[in-house]
C-alpha cells in the first residue's frame, strides 16, 4: 500500500504539480525557450545550431554525436589539452575560419575554436561575435557599423548583473541579419 501511495505521490501527483506550475509561471521557458518566426519554431534560445555558410555568425562547436547539436547526445569531447585530436580540431577550425575570412588579422576568439562542456553551447563571446563582423558585413553587402550594431543590440548582459560574461546568441542574431538582408 505504502508503495501505491508514494508511486501515486512521486511518479503522478508531484510531475503534474511541477509541469502545471512551470506553466503558470514560466511558460516560455517550460515549453523549451522556442524562436518562433512566422508562426513556425525555428530552434530553441537555449539549444545551438550548426551555422557555417560564410553569410551567418558562426557558434562554438559542438562535440555531440552522431550529428553536431544533437541534444539527445549532450556532451564535451573530453580531449584534454594534451591530446593531439584536440589540437587536430582546433587547428582545423582556425583554418575554416582563416579561408572564410583571409583578410581579418584580429586573434581568434578561443570559443570559436573550443567545444562547450555541453557541445550545445548557444552563444558566443561579444569578441568572437565582434571578430566574425567584417566577414558577414562584407558577404551581406553591409556596412560593419551595421553588422556590428545588431551585435551590439543582440548582446545579453551578465545574469543578474554579475554571473558570467555577456554573451551573444547566434540563432537569434542570424535571424536578425535574415530579417534585414
Amino acid at each position: 500500500m505504502t508503495l501505491l501511495i508514494f508511486t501515486l505521490l512521486t511518479g503522478v501527483i508531484y510531475p503534474l504539480a511541477v509541469t502545471g506550475i512551470a506553466q503558470l509561471v514560466f511558460p516560455h521557458q517550460a515549453n523549451g525557450s522556442l524562436i518562433v518566426r512566422n508562426g513556425q519554431a525555428v530552434g530553441s534560445a537555449l539549444i545551438g545550431q550548426q551555422f557555417d555558410a560564410p553569410k551567418y555568425f558562426w557558434g562554438r562547436l559542438s562535440a555531440t554525436g552522431p550529428f553536431p547539436y544533437n541534444a539527445a547526445a549532450s556532451s564535451g569531447s573530453n580531449l584534454g589539452p594534451s591530446n593531439p585530436a584536440l589540437l587536430d580540431a582546433v587547428q582545423a577550425r582556425i583554418t575554416a575560419l582563416k579561408a572564410a575570412d583571409p583578410t581579418n588579422t584580429q586573434p581568434i576568439p578561443v570559443d570559436l575554436v573550443t567545444a562547450s562542456g555541453s557541445g550545445l553551447d548557444p552563444d558566443i563571446s561579444v569578441a568572437a561575435a565582434l571578430y566574425q563582423v567584417p566577414r558577414v558585413a562584407r558577404i551581406r553587402g553591409m556596412s560593419e557599423a551595421a553588422v556590428t550594431t545588431l551585435v551590439n543590440q543582440y548582446t545579453e548582459g551578465r545574469q543578474f548583473g554579475f554571473l558570467g560574461e555577456p554573451r551573444v546568441n547566434v540563432l537569434e542574431l542570424n535571424l536578425a541579419l535574415d530579417g534585414i538582408k
